[in-house]
């Protein structure tokens, strides 16, 4: 046998060889993992409102881009408007009963001033009285004076106790009368506050009837007509964020040993044929679809039959990239991640 056949023969060998081990090598060992079952997908918003009632106005159609906090619909706030000026009645006269009751509290302030006055008042004229009436009975025993001097010291000596008594007891009276007040005050601060949390209730419910777009997206799934009735909770449309589209690739578990987070990913998607995008790798799911299945698998069963699993990986598309503005949500995608960068 010849040199060139020994040559051929070895060549030979080698690529069985080497095609023996790439087709019995685990599939986690390619560097390149790529899989067709993927989609675009994106965190989309239901929009429904917060209370019931006819629609009035509507602010969009379908397909269109709207806006964080563009009007989208007006439901009939008639009633809801009523319930306001009701509430801003109520807090009016819970402010008036409170100011009025301030300026009783201020007057009873002044009556406490005008009875402690009073007490000092009398308080002098008993000293006065109880000098007298001493002066009396002094010039009684030495029969310096007629007893009727004495009778008279003694009579107004217990007309200015008694009046002392009495300004003391309108002091007592009137400070009595503030707790009152101060009571009645802290009712009406109570009140007060009530009212303003009624308004403020009022307000919010019509501030509900405007319904505003709580991202910017693309509208899709509009149900909203003029006239029909919209119930708490009912999904009137919906909001598509297509600037944070995101892919969902199912892998199968056996390429998943080098796949981690930040590694690039080449994309292709169906609906563009010849264009390719780029993006990484954000996360891997914790687990696979069958773990959330409603009907649970019964491996410990007789006639088990292995089946490789399917786990989700997010991918994130990288930004401002040629194309991007002609991605939908639910485009079929084919993602090729490189394991080795």
């Amino acid at each position: 046998m010849t040199k060139q056949k020994y040559i051929i023969l070895a060549a030979l060998g080698a690529a069985l060889l080497g095609a023996a081990w790439m087709l019995n090598r685990p599939p986690s060992e390619a560097r390149y993992q790529h899989t067709d079952d993927a989609y675009l997908l994106a965190d989309y918003t239901n929009v429904a409102p917060q209370i019931g009632g006819l629609v009035a106005e509507v602010g969009v159609t379908e397909n269109q881009p709207v806006a964080k906090g563009d009007l989208l619909a007006v439901l009939d706030d008639r009633d809801l408007r009523i319930g306001v000026e009701t509430a801003e009645a109520a807090t009016a006269a819970a402010r008036a009963a409170q100011t009025t009751l301030q300026a009783q509290q201020a007057v009873q302030t002044a009556e406490i001033a005008r009875a402690t006055a009073t007490i000092k008042a009398a308080d002098a004229a008993l000293d006065l009285a109880r000098t007298a009436e001493r002066r009396a009975r002094h010039l009684v025993k030495q029969s310096s004076t007629a007893q009727k001097t004495l009778d008279e010291a003694v009579s107004a000596l217990l007309a200015a106790e008694a009046n002392s008594a009495a300004s003391r007891a309108a002091l007592d009276a009137a400070e009595a009368q503030a707790q009152v007040i101060a009571a009645q005050i802290a009712g009406a601060d109570a009140a007060l506050t009530q009212a303003e949390a009624g308004l403020a209730n009022a307000k919010l419910q019509l501030s509900h009837a405007r319904i505003l777009a709580p991202e910017s997206g693309i509208v899709a799934g509009a149900a909203l007509r003029v006239g029909a009735y919209a119930a708490i909770g009912q999904t009137l449309l919906t909001i598509v964020p297509l600037d944070q589209l995101y892919i969902e690739a199912n892998f199968r578990e056996t390429q998943l040993a080098h796949v981690a987070a930040g590694q690039p990913v080449t994309v292709r998607v169906d609906a563009l044929p010849g264009q390719s995008f780029t993006g990484r790798v954000a996360s891997l799911g914790p687990a696979s679809g069958a773990v959330f299945s409603t009907v649970a698998a019964q491996n410990a069963t007789g006639n088990f039959t292995k089946i490789t699993q399917r786990l989700p990986v997010r991918i994130t598309l990288d930004p401002d990239q040629p194309g991007l503005e002609a991605l939908r949500v639910g485009m079929s995608a084919t993602p090729e991640i490189d394991t080795r960068r």
